[in-house]
Formats: structure tokens, C-alpha cells, sequence
């Protein structure tokens, strides 16, 4: 809890200085990052749009499939928490540096797969190796950004799932028409080599141009770095912090996970979405594989510019809770429209974008409060657990999905689960988490972005 003084933010956070060190911390660290989470969730989306045509190749049905999506999830589950730990340890470049050449080489491995089993053992390792990435960098930016440039910042950095999404259905697309065939490889196995490779290069990038925190960074002068400290020192939370000062007290805390648990609704319901959104438009009687990618790409593209939007407001009213509520309704309210719509392709499309607004939006705004429910000691490992935890969510969800669609061959009856998951997400975070006293009101005076 704070004091009522605290609800003032100090001149330095008004003034043209503060603005101006964020404003090149944000050119020096985001774009690289967008890029390598970009890459990172290309290679673990792309699956939803190769086993288009994997299944025509290979021993597979919807029920492997399904389980070789999820199965990631259990290797991402098992190494977050360790690989966050030791980051904090080594710092971040050097952790970044391992998770992404490891992972780019697994996403290439990917094309060799040829039995269920042998896909299962690759997406576990895939899982494995990129384990630590997301909830690093979420970690990475607590110990560059106060909390209250915090929504934003990881809303840009997580735009890079929806921006991804947008590029991923065309690109996909393309390869997988185009590139059959040649040099005697499928389209699926070009799929997985072109978009794996980049992690390797962005590994050894991350390495060379980035900074582990603003006391290392060269870059910044000495009056800059203290304008960063004071940031910190002036920092406003929005929500009530955990009372626990340890890794190991943290553990005791029961809103923990409770907070594993909204997240694991949450993932598991967009993971949902994303495995199955090309089979979803399929199913719409489009049958070009590249059209369904051009049509994946228009609601993303609303995602992008939503969820950009809403982490500003959420900033810029100083609120998260009631933030993330309406966009998992969002998500729900849309999902039920496309329901009803799915004889009328436009009117699909225009839903399903109404509802990616929703979806895009709710996950940066659910890091944004749970980095400041966290206290300095806990953040690390919680960040890692609440992610972990929450990532078994999509181990479970395309597998259920999987045996829905085979049990009533109607993707209705998903959409009815997808939508139940959304929701709960919603009240159980609002039923978890208290807002700061200082937070409930008027918006607080921090220039923007």
C-alpha cells in the first residue's frame, strides 16, 4: 500500500528529460526485442498453418496434431522458472543469447520430423529451449521501466504476437503453396527452416547491442542513469503488492496462483484461438491456402492497433483490473457474434477482429499488474511461476479442442469453450486482486509515449 503522497508524481516525470532517457532507452531496447519475440512466436505458431498440409503427408490426425501443439507447453512448463532465476543471476544477455540459438535450431529440426512421436519430441524440446524468454524479458523490463510506463511498453513488446499473426497467415500461406516441391522438400518443411533460422542471427544480436541494466549501459550518461533511479524512486503502483519479500515466501502466497490460474484460462483460451483460427476459416468454405492466411492476417492487424491503444489507456488512467475484464469480454462477446455468423465471411472476419482486440489487449495488461503485484525480491521467480503455470493452460486446451471438434465435428461447440474461458479469466483476476487506494481515480501525470 502507499501513502497518499505517492499518488504525486515527482517533476522529473513530468519534465522533458524524463521523456527524453525513456524515449531512447525505448529505441535502444524494444525494437530488437519485437523482432526476437516476433521470430519466437512465428516459430511457435507456424504449426497451426503447416499441419494444413502435414497431415496430407504424413501420419497425422487432428488428435496428434493437437497434442504435439500442446505437448510445447510442457517443456516451457518444466524450464521458466529455473532459466528466470538463473537470468537474474547471469544477467540477460547472456540467457537470451542460449534460449534463442537453442530454439532457432529446434524450430529448423522440425522439418526432419516424419512420425507423431518424433513431432512430440521436438515441439517438447522447442518448449524447453524457449522457456525463460517471455517472462525474461517481462523481468528485463522491471529493472528498466517504473511502473507506470510499464503497461505500454509491454503492450509494444507483445504487439509483436499480433503483428506476427498479421504477417504469419501470408507468409505461411505463400510458403506453403509456393515453395512445395522445391528442391524436393514440402512446403511445410521450407515453412520450418526459413523462420527458424532467424533466431540463431537474433541471439548473437541481443548479445552484442543490449545491456543487462541502466547502471551498465554506456550509452547512457551519468545524468541520465539518475534520472532513471529517480523514475524508480517516484514509481506508483496500481494494485495492492504482495507482502512477501522472497523467492520462497512467495511461494506461500495463495494470490500467486490464483493469478497462475487466470493466466492459465487465459493462454489456454488464445492459444485455442491461434492453433485452430486457418481450420476455423477453412471451415468457412475457403479452400486456397494462401487466402485463409490473407484473411487470418485482418484481424490481427485490428489486434495490433487495439492492444497499443488500451496498454496507453491503462497507463495513462493508471488502472489494469477493470482494463483486463472488458477485454476478455470483448473476446468473449466477439467470439459469440463470429458463432453466429459463419455462413457470412465478412461478417466473420469483422467479429473475429473485434474479438482479437479483446484477446490481443488482455495478456500485456495481465503482466503489467502482476509485475507490480510482485515485490523486488519475488519478481523473478513469480514472473516465472505465474507463466509457467499458466502455460500449461495451451499443453491442455488444443488437445480438448481436438477431441471437441472430433467428438461433435462442429467447431461451434469450441467457440462455447473458448468464450467460457475468457470470462472466467476475467472474474476470477477481479476477485483476486485489490487496487492500490492511490490508483482508484484521477489519471496520473505521466507524459506518454
Amino acid at each position: 500500500m502507499h501513502p497518499p503522497a505517492a499518488n504525486k508524481a515527482s517533476p522529473v516525470l513530468e519534465g522533458a528529460a524524463y521523456k527524453a532517457v525513456f524515449s531512447k532507452i525505448d529505441w535502444r531496447l524494444i525494437p530488437l526485442l519485437l523482432i526476437a519475440y516476433m521470430v519466437a512466436y512465428l516459430d511457435r505458431i507456424n504449426i497451426g498453418y503447416a499441419q494444413l498440409q502435414m497431415k496430407q503427408t504424413l501420419p497425422f490426425d487432428d488428435a496428434v496434431y493437437g497434442l504435439g501443439a500442446g505437448i510445447f507447453f510442457v517443456g516451457y512448463f518444466l524450464f521458466e522458472v529455473p532459466s528466470n532465476l538463473l537470468l537474474e543471476k547471469i544477467g540477460a544477455r547472456k540467457t537470451l543469447l542460449r534460449i534463442m540459438v537453442l530454439w532457432g535450431l529446434a524450430a529448423c529440426a522440425m522439418m526432419f520430423v516424419s512420425t507423431p512421436l518424433q513431432f512430440y519430441v521436438v515441439r517438447f524440446l522447442l518448449g524447453a529451449f524457449e522457456a525463460g524468454f517471455f517472462p525474461g524479458v517481462i523481468l528485463y523490463f522491471t529493472y528498466w521501466y517504473p511502473s507506470v510506463r510499464r503497461g505500454q511498453v509491454i503492450a509494444i513488446f507483445m504487439s509483436a504476437t499480433t503483428i506476427v499473426s498479421v504477417i504469419a497467415g501470408p507468409l505461411c500461406g505463400f510458403i506453403l503453396k509456393y515453395f512445395d516441391g522445391f528442391a524436393g522438400l514440402h512446403g511445410w518443411q521450407w515453412l520450418f527452416l526459413v523462420q527458424g533460422l532467424p533466431a540463431v542471427v537474433l541471439g548473437f544480436l541481443v548479445y552484442f547491442l543490449l545491456e543487462d541494466k541502466p547502471d551498465h549501459a554506456a550509452w547512457l550518461s551519468n545524468e541520465e542513469k539518475a534520472l532513471v533511479d529517480d523514475a524508480f524512486q517516484h514509481d506508483v503502483k496500481d494494485v495492492v503488492s504482495e507482502p512477501a519479500g522472497t523467492f520462497g515466501q512467495m511461494l506461500r502466497d495463495p494470490k500467486v496462483y490464483a493469478l497462475s490460474l487466470v493466466y492459465f484460462l487465459l493462454l489456454g483460451a488464445t492459444y485455442t484461438m491461434v492453433f485452430w483460427t486457418p481450420t476455423l476459416i477453412q471451415s468457412w468454405r475457403v479452400k486456397d491456402l494462401f487466402l485463409i492466411g490473407i484473411y487470418a492476417a485482418i484481424p490481427n492487424a485490428a489486434g495490433v492497433i487495439g492492444m497499443i491503444l488500451i496498454g496507453r489507456h491503462s497507463d495513462k488512467w493508471h488502472e489494469r483490473r477493470w482494463h483486463f475484464a472488458v477485454c476478455v469480454a470483448i473476446a468473449a462477446v466477439g467470439l459469440l457474434i463470429t458463432t453466429l455468423l459463419q455462413g457470412n465471411l465478412v461478417g466473420s472476419i469483422l467479429a473475429l477482429s473485434f474479438a482479437v482486440i479483446g484477446i490481443a489487449s488482455a495478456t500485456p495488461l495481465f503482466f503489467a499488474l502482476t509485475s507490480e503485484y510482485l515485490s523486488a525480491g519475488a519478481v523473478a521467480g513469480g514472473l516465472a511461476l505465474i507463466s509457467s503455470l499458466g502455460n500449461l493452460g495451451p499443453a491442455l486446451s488444443p488437445s480438448i479442442n481436438g477431441f471437441i471438434l472430433r467428438s461433435t465435428g462442429d467447431n461451434i461447440y469450441s467457440m462455447y469453450f473458448v468464450m467460457a474461458l475468457y470470462l472466467l479469466s476475467g472474474m476470477l483476476l477481479l476477485l483476486t486482486i485489490r487496487p492500490a487506494p492511490a490508483a482508484a481515480g484521477a489519471p496520473v501525470a505521466v507524459p506518454a509515449h
